[in-house]
């Protein structure tokens, strides 16, 4: 069995390794394509686990994103932010900002909610059996901090024929190109006040 020294040094290089001469250089000439080897897509490691009290998490969310992604609630079909909404860039947990789902993976499934064929990488996301609500269905959960995310379901169009119905409210998005702020996505945020809707 691998120590975690060992599996973190083999990661290293193993990343290292996939950027190639590009990742010596800065930035110039590097693929940025989802086939690109970008760290933040890799899946979380255990020591990248967020846990907080339920007093954190409601101090950090809006009521809103509190209900569905810490009490696993649902927003009203049609009613989210990212329902329609179709720029390029990178789906994040708004609880701990762990990259979550590709616009590119993104599709109009016609039910009200943001669905996508797949995860951005594998180990983003954990999926549990739900017999909530009297249904047999499949919970979608952020593998990094347990926040509810929505329901994955076998009528999805291909390559997958899988449909990632996710609420809006449970994410934040960030365009192709942008890098991250020294903070993660959502994190330290006060934003009581629920605006925008979300």
């Amino acid at each position: 069995m691998m120590s975690r020294n060992h599996g973190i040094a083999l990661a290293l290089v193993l990343a290292f390794a996939a950027l190639g001469p590009a990742g010596c250089r800065g930035s110039e000439g590097m693929n940025t394509t989802r086939e690109a080897a970008d760290l933040s897509t890799q899946p979380a490691a255990a020591s990248d686990k967020v846990v907080k009290s339920d007093a954190e998490w409601w101090t950090q969310l809006t009521p809103r994103q509190y209900r569905v992604t810490r009490e696993k609630g649902t927003e009203p079909a049609f009613s989210g932010k990212y329902y329609k909404y179709h720029a390029d860039g990178i789906y994040r947990c708004v609880c701990c900002g762990n990259p979550l789902f590709d616009s590119h993976d993104k599709f109009d499934s016609g039910t009200g909610w943001p669905s996508f064929t797949r995860p951005l990488a594998p180990g983003r996301i954990e999926e549990h059996h739900d017999l909530s609500l009297g249904m047999d269905r499949t919970e979608v959960i952020c593998s990094r901090c347990g926040a509810h995310l929505g329901h994955v379901f076998p009528d999805g169009p291909a390559p997958t024929g899988l449909r990632y119905c996710i609420n809006s409210v449970a994410l934040d998005f960030e365009a192709r190109g942008e890098t991250a702020t020294g903070q993660q996505a959502g994190a330290g945020m006060n934003t009581r006040g629920d605006a925008g809707g979300k």
